[in-house]
C-alpha cells in the first residue's frame, strides 16, 4: 500500500485510527471538525491558488507549493497535534527529496491563531522517517485492529464513535 501523509498523521495521533483509515472504515465525511479544517484551507489564502500549486506526488497532496522558493505549506486548523503535522510535512519533503526535488523547506501554516512554524529536514528525521514508514506498513498490513487506547483528544475525534460505541462511561 502507498503511505500518505495522512497515514504519517494518524500514525503520531493513534495507531488504531491509522489502521481504521487505511483499511477504509472513514469516518471523516461525515465530521464537523474536519469539514471546518477544510474550509480553512479553502478559505484563508485565496490569492494562493494563483500564485502557488497543489502538488500531487507519489501518493502525497500538499496544500500549496511555491516553486520559486521551495517551500510547502501545509494549512492546519489547530495545533492541538501539532507534532502529527510537523512529522506529515517532513514526510512531504522526503518525498519531494526521493523524486528529485531537493532544498525544499516546510511551513506548518495555523490561520486560525496566527501561527506559522518552519519546517527543514534532518539526516535524523530521514533515518526516522524510513523507521516509521515500516511501522505504518506493519500496522497497516496486521488482521487485527489496535486497541483503543484513550486519549484526551478522542472526544474531537472523526472515529470517536466508533471506538466508543461498545465502551461502557465510567
Amino acid at each position: 500500500m502507498l503511505i500518505t501523509g495522512t497515514h504519517f498523521n494518524y500514525y503520531q495521533v493513534c495507531k488504531r485510527k491509522l489502521w481504521l483509515f487505511a483499511n477504509e472504515i472513514n469516518m471523516e465525511q461525515t465530521s464537523d471538525l474536519v469539514y471546518e479544517g477544510k474550509l480553512i484551507h479553502e478559505e484563508s489564502y485565496p490569492q494562493r491558488s494563483s500564485k502557488y500549486e497543489e502538488v500531487e506526488l507519489n501518493g502525497i497532496k500538499v496544500d500549496f507549493y511555491d516553486v520559486k522558493n521551495k517551500v510547502i505549506h501545509e494549512i492546519k486548523k489547530s495545533n492541538k497535534v501539532e507534532r502529527a503535522h510537523e512529522w506529515q510535512l517532513k514526510y512531504y519533503l522526503y518525498i519531494f527529496e526521493k523524486n528529485g526535488i531537493v532544498d525544499v523547506t516546510g511551513i506548518l501554516e495555523y490561520p486560525v491563531l496566527r501561527k506559522t512554524n518552519a519546517i527543514i529536514l534532518s539526516d535524523i528525521d530521514r533515518e526516522t522517517i524510513q523507521n516509521m514508514e515500516t511501522e505504518i506498513q506493519e500496522i497497516i498490513e496486521n488482521e487485527e485492529c489496535p486497541p483503543l487506547v484513550q486519549k484526551r483528544i478522542c472526544k474531537n475525534c472523526s472515529y470517536y464513535d466508533f471506538c466508543y460505541s461498545t465502551e461502557e462511561e465510567e
